[in-house]
């Protein structure tokens, strides 16, 4: 499919090593008379056009220019074209199959990192949405339960009871609203027609934020935070990274059986802000371990059910061009880090298909 913003990029890298390759021969002719290393120079130049650009085109037309040049700038006689030397006219064949070859090369390459791309994507989707087949069961379920008894047994039931039953029927309402979240996330992710912009984020402000809405959700659960004193600023999708922040914390609340304390750490190493996530609960069953982000999580005691979650933290982390890793601590309880860039220029996840 032609795309023209590669086609442009491929057109000016091609202009910029061609254009280095003769300066290069010209600086070389300047210092000496031999012209045994130019036709290497030019080979060595196309063969770097067909490994960074896409197709064949490219490094083809890069070949011929060579030749031309070559044959023209340093060739005897100067400045005039002799295409009828057998010398020349091996050149340009050694030079057309070199290109050929390597292009072909390329292309096969990257083709199979497509594939291997698009194999792991839908990978992923098929684990979310055997999480979402499991997550969803149960509470759609309790508010069925819920509401059936209601209606049912309406004049017969105390009010306590319905507003318990109620209660029930929110509290799973609010947890399917946030699943839809989290869904609507990996969608807008996952499917490459939506950039992750990143803008400068306070991280003080971001931490009042993520600590706002959490609180809203668990009044009772105390978060203790550490942070630098220093102003720092954090490139990110500042919505995104919130939400990744509160599934974590959420993540600990709903799952780690036993646990007392809950930490929010953010510190800078070397060149990246990493954030932290811990808790003293139960931690995480050993077998568990290397599934942690696949949406795979679920049925079983301690962090179970919670795949769905991390998956979506992982889709958003890795599309901000950041790692994301969870375990146990030494001490007991689960950790779960996650590193973005401070670098505002810093390559990352977020390009277009």
């Amino acid at each position: 499919m032609f795309h023209p913003r590669a086609a442009v990029r491929d057109t000016a890298l091609t202009l910029l090593i061609l254009a280095g390759a003769l300066a290069g021969c010209w600086l070389l002719q300047q210092a000496t008379p031999s012209q045994t290393l130019v036709p290497a120079i030019f080979v060595l130049a196309v063969d770097l056009i067909a490994l960074v650009t896409d197709g064949y085109i490219f490094g083809i037309a890069a070949s011929l220019i060579s030749v031309l040049a070559v044959n023209y700038v340093f060739t005897a006689p100067y400045f005039v074209f002799n295409l009828t030397v057998p010398e020349n006219i091996l050149s340009t064949a050694i030079m057309l199959a070199v290109t050929i070859i390597t292009s072909t090369l390329t292309t096969q390459r990257k083709r199979q990192e497509q594939v291997r791309s698009e194999t792991a994507r839908e990978s992923m989707r098929a684990n979310l949405l055997r999480a979402i087949s499991h997550d969803l069961r149960t509470p759609l379920t309790t508010i069925y339960g819920s509401c059936s008894a209601i209606i049912e047994n309406y004049d017969r039931l105390p009010k306590a009871q319905q507003i318990k039953l109620l209660g029930e029927v929110r509290e799973e309402a609010d947890w399917l609203i946030r699943m839809v979240e989290n869904l609507l996330s990996v969608t807008r992710i996952d499917g490459g027609k939506v950039r992750i912009v990143k803008t400068p984020t306070v991280l003080e402000e971001l931490i009042d934020s993520v600590l706002i809405k959490f609180r809203k959700r668990y009044p009772g659960q105390e978060v203790q935070v550490d942070i630098p004193e220093e102003f720092l600023s954090i490139p990110m999708d500042a919505v995104l990274i919130e939400q990744v922040i509160i599934n974590l914390l959420e993540n600990a609340v709903q799952h780690a059986a036993g646990m007392t304390e809950l930490w929010l750490r953010v510190y800078c190493r070397e060149d990246k802000a990493v954030f932290e996530v811990a808790d003293n609960g139960c931690g995480i069953p050993r077998d568990r371990l290397d599934g942690l982000f696949d949406g795979r999580m679920d049925g079983a005691d301690g962090h179970k059910n919670m795949g769905i979650g991390l998956s979506v933290c992982a889709t958003i982390i890795r599309a901000h061009g950041g790692t994301i890793t969870g375990g146990n601590r030494p001490e007991g309880g689960a950790v779960f880090r996650f590193a973005l860039d401070l670098d505002p220029d810093a390559d990352s996840a977020d390009k277009e298909d």
